[in-house]
């Protein structure tokens, strides 16, 4: 949806409007723009070119919007993601709104992107708008997932497979987003077994995913679940959900049971040189790798093979790195971490390279000119 010309004065640096007045008392010129940022990313543009043709439509022209690099596709630092030509007069003042719909998009689909591929058998859920300032970030965050998923789809990963919200679900083909219980409804419930009994009663049709660390009795409380549950557990449509905190261990585990339980289904991983970090992904407190395996483990054992294990809880890029090296027994992993950390890196810039056809930048962003071969195959 396109803004007003009010709303566009009122939100983009003075600079562009002061620039917009100039260039309409003293003649308009057409300008081509190169978009790009600083680091390598996905690129994930359409939110922002929806919205340009939206403000062209509005203005009675029309912008030209050459890809250089098509959605989903990586985009080396530096490199043009787009060249935006057209009216400077109808350009100047949007270029501050603009790089804000582009550049978190593209840096946040890298990650999720980075994140599929360290676990290409896992399906992800994206589970970002808790942490989204407002409306229109949780759009493209959303939009984000989708992107990098399916560029991680591509090269066989599972990739996102659905989000948290009804209203950013189409980004993933769905009418609705996912989800069943959060610790709240376990808290009312009095307990896990009962708060999944109000929910299978309340969605008997729902797949039934059941949050399991509220009293500290994942174990416990699971197998209680699967036991009250059977038909659910034999035929796979229930999952359990690992959000152990940072703040202890999953049930049954200390450090040194940690370390047993890798030592039985990864001893690689815990045999090299770790970081502190990748220590506490692996045999730490919360939703370690050590704490899937004893969770699959028990299900094994109690006959469950078919029930799935649902981790969340801090899976960025290096956890999901960390969480593959030790083949943990992951089936979907809820996340919103693929929000950019470094929010510094998401800054996109613009730079017009032409002014009526003659290419111009400033001295030191001349790779940002077309080559001679684009220049005559666009005219």
């Amino acid at each position: 949806m396109s803004e007003s010309d009010a709303a566009i004065e009122g939100r983009t640096d003075v600079y562009f409007n002061r620039t917009r007045a100039i260039v309409e008392r003293f003649g308009d010129a057409r300008v081509t723009y190169a978009v790009f940022l600083r680091r390598p990313v996905i690129s994930a543009p359409r939110i922002a070119v929806d919205w340009l043709r939206a403000v062209a439509a509005q203005r009675g022209t029309a912008f030209e919007i050459e890809l250089v690099h098509q959605e989903g596709e990586w985009v080396g630092a530096g490199d043009p993601l787009l060249y935006l030509s057209g009216s400077f007069a109808k350009l100047a003042d949007l270029e501050t709104l603009y790089l804000q719909k582009l550049g978190a998009p593209c840096v946040a689909a890298h990650n999720a992107y980075q994140m599929c591929l360290e676990l290409p058998g896992a399906a992800f859920l994206a589970m970002d708008a808790r942490h989204c300032a407002g409306a229109e970030m949780q759009d493209m965050m959303a939009y984000a997932a989708s992107v990098g998923g399916r560029a991680a789809q591509v090269e066989g990963a599972t990739g996102f497979v659905g989000n948290a919200t009804n209203s950013t679900a189409h980004w993933f083909g769905a009418q609705a987003g996912r989800g069943t219980m959060p610790h709240a409804l376990i808290g009312y419930a009095g307990s896990t077994l009962r708060a999944a009994e109000m929910f299978h009663e309340t969605f008997p049709d729902e797949g039934l995913t059941v949050l399991v660390d509220y009293f500290g009795r994942e174990v416990t409380d699971g197998l209680e679940v699967c036991r009250r549950f059977p038909a659910l557990a034999a035929a796979g449509r229930m999952s359990l959900r690992l959000d152990t905190h940072g703040g202890r261990f999953l049930e049954g585990l200390d450090p040194a049971e940690s370390y047993a339980v890798l030592e039985r289904h990864a001893p690689g991983a815990v045999r090299r040189y770790r970081s502190e970090t990748e220590l506490r992904h692996l045999v730490g407190t919360g939703v370690s790798a050590a704490a899937v395996w004893r969770m699959r483990e028990a299900l094994d054992e109690a006959g469950f093979g078919a029930v799935r294990i649902v981790a969340s809880s801090g899976f960025g890029v290096g956890k999901c790195r960390v969480m593959a090296e030790a083949r943990a027994p992951v089936d979907v992993v809820g996340t919103g971490s693929f929000i950019p950390e470094n929010w510094h890196e998401t800054y996109a810039t613009a730079d017009i390279v032409e002014y009526d056809g003659t290419p111009r930048v400033k001295v030191g962003r001349e790779f940002l000119l077309r080559h001679a071969e684009t220049r005559a195959k666009r005219d």
